[in-house]
């Protein structure tokens, strides 16, 4: 019993883990990566289909993305979406459309950090309210003596450490993106 819930809060907290790097992955950087398209939903015949499912992004070069069409109609709508997705981002069209990124201020920079942080705080949430969650179970079993009193105890232990290790890996990554967000 106290494996499976050991077991499904730790998975729970893995999928935490890679909600926050998708996350990351969207908060721009000075370089460009094709990542930072992820969001945009493109009008694809009158439904809403995620760019990647309609054109191949790549990197050009550092600073610039190229988005190839699989259909050559579709560069007019890409190029909407794109503007309308807030990004900040001012594509140039042609039979491609390459997106240039802007050089980030010192002040955008900040924000982007700023944002990186309470990203990083909304998912160490996360991660205390799944501990919450196995330790309610944990009690649950003591309550109803399906565990001792002993066994509740070394779980709490244990859960305690996989809570620390997952918080200790969003504090790592935080600052591994923060550090990233402050290059010149």
């Amino acid at each position: 019993m106290i494996k499976e819930i050991k077991q499904d809060g730790e998975a729970r907290m893995q999928k935490t883990l890679e909600a926050l790097e998708t996350t990351f992955s969207k908060v721009r950087t000075g370089r460009a990566h094709p990542g930072m398209l992820s969001g945009v939903m493109v009008s694809y015949y009158g439904a809403d289909t995620p760019l990647n499912q309609v054109a191949s992004i790549n990197v050009e070069d550092s600073r610039t993305l190229l988005v190839q069409p699989f259909e050559r109609t579709m560069v007019q709508a890409i190029d909407k979406a794109i503007r309308e997705a807030d990004l900040g981002l001012n594509p140039m069209t042609a039979d491609v459309i390459r997106v240039p990124m802007p050089a980030l201020t010192e002040d955008t920079r900040r924000d982007m950090q700023k944002l990186a942080r309470s990203e990083a705080e909304s998912s160490r949430v996360s991660i205390r309210n799944i501990r919450r969650d196995m330790m309610n179970d944990i009690k649950e079993l003591a309550k109803e003596k399906e565990i001792s009193e002993d066994d509740e105890r070394r779980a709490s232990d244990d859960i305690q450490k996989i809570t620390d290790k997952y918080i200790e890996t969003i504090d790592s990554r935080l600052s591994k993106k923060e550090s990233v967000l402050m290059e010149v």
